[in-house]
């Protein structure tokens, strides 16, 4: 599972002018405390990236001191300062003794609400390659220059300015193997300009075309529409109860070689993912209340539930259980025997203070009456799965929650 996210923070900002003269580009306000490079990160965090490498430069004491050392939603941040200007290329050169086998790579100023999963799927199924580029089709590609696809690999970049017209750009994310730093032949070199390049000469990159939400914060105009975009976004979440939507419920289901999916439950999830509507698992684990398993065994079955979906091209964004209360997913209580009988807000309730969720076109999905009262109780509409394939039987539901992103596939 591709665990890594690498992100170029380095670059000067020189189209924004003054706005950038003392802050990096990244560090854009979006709105309160809010700067573009926090709605970055948890879009990348939220796919289960949890080694977070900043790669910086210009004005690097500033990225330092807003993220060196800290954890966000568990994943751990560390800052990689260049010891001069190196480029977006050389600045991943200069990094190249922390990098893992495979490791997403983004561009600090550039958001595309796309599913990552699915890019790192890719790659792992085609061992002939050294990276998958995510594109996106544009009406005018002047701003970004152009990708060329041919049978699926990169083949050639159009420099910006070059060409008008609709096109595909490449979008400024990718998962690549660690190989692909050796493409780097001196310094200071540029991933788009040189690199890129270099990869699709040698035949080794891989396009794969996405259409969701895009922007680049490079320009005044295109700052102050990420603004106006980023800081009310909501997006709908699909709940789903755990053991028997999900996985088999043979009856506290804890232990990782028992892990048995549901006929359509990993199509389910990465159909959630692909429309960008959260997935997220709200499930009773009475079993550790009881002692016959403890909190890391749930956590374990949940890191395995994961790595299965990556192969897979799919996450899920958050796991919420709760030992105590059969109606967990949306009670208040207070249980007699909880160490310090902390009034639990309910699962849902716990998911909507911690995630930017739209309530009015958010669902649960689950096998019982007491789940459907659950969603009721939560103000969310409740669909009960009976059994059979859990894809056949939400499909229809689920592209109403978003209508489905067209995308083409070249894996």
């Amino acid at each position: 599972m591709t665990r890594q996210a690498v992100i170029l923070v380095g670059g000067k900002g020189t189209r924004l002018g003054a706005l950038a003269s003392s802050t990096p580009k990244p560090l854009m306000a979006i709105g309160g405390d809010m700067v573009f490079l926090d709605a970055l990160l948890l879009e990348i965090i939220r796919h289960g990236f949890d080694d977070i490498l900043l790669l910086a430069g210009h004005l690097h004491e500033k990225i330092r001191e807003r993220y060196c050392g800290r954890s966000i939603r568990g994943a751990s941040l560390r800052v990689v300062v260049e010891s001069g200007p190196a480029g977006t290329a050389g600045a991943l050169r200069n990094a190249a003794s922390l990098l893992d086998s495979t490791f997403l790579l983004a561009n600090g100023d550039t958001l595309f609400d796309i599913n990552l999963r699915r890019l790192s799927a890719c790659l792992e199924t085609r061992p002939d390659v050294l990276g998958v580029l995510a594109l996106r089709r544009e009406s005018d590609s002047t701003r970004y220059g152009s990708v060329r696809l041919q049978d699926g690999y990169v083949v050639a970049f159009q420099e910006k300015e070059s060409g008008r017209g609709p096109a595909f750009i490449n979008a400024g994310a990718g998962v690549f193997r660690r190989e692909m730093s050796t493409f780097v032949e001196e310094t200071p070199c540029s991933m788009e300009l040189d690199v890129y390049p270099r990869l699709a000469a040698a035949h080794t990159i891989l396009g794969e075309v996405f259409d969701g939400y895009f922007i680049d914060i490079g320009t005044p105009e295109s700052l102050r529409k990420a603004r106006l975009d980023l800081v009310n976004r909501r997006r709908p979440a699909v709940f789903f109860d755990r053991d028997g939507v999900l996985n088999h419920d043979a009856g506290y289901c804890h232990r990782v070689d028992a892990l048995e999916w549901t006929r359509g439950a990993v199509e389910t999830i990465r159909l959630v993912n692909e429309t960008g509507a959260l997935a997220i698992v709200v499930s009773n684990q009475a079993g550790v209340a009881h002692g016959l398993f403890c909190e890391a065994d749930i956590d374990r079955f949940h890191a395995e539930m994961s790595t299965q979906l990556a192969a897979a091209g799919a996450h899920i964004d958050a796991f919420y259980f709760c030992p105590y209360h059969p109606n967990a997913a949306v009670a208040e209580w207070r249980h007699p025997d909880h160490p310090d009988r902390k009034p639990n807000p309910g699962m849902i309730r716990r998911a909507l203070a911690e995630w930017p969720i739209d309530l009015n076109s958010s669902l649960l999905i689950g096998d019982k009456a007491s789940d459907m009262e659950a969603a009721r109780r939560a103000g969310i509409r409740g669909i009960l799965f009976q059994g059979g394939d859990l894809y056949a039987s939400t499909r229809s539901e689920l592209e109403h929650v978003v209508a489905l992103r067209s995308r083409t596939r070249t894996c």
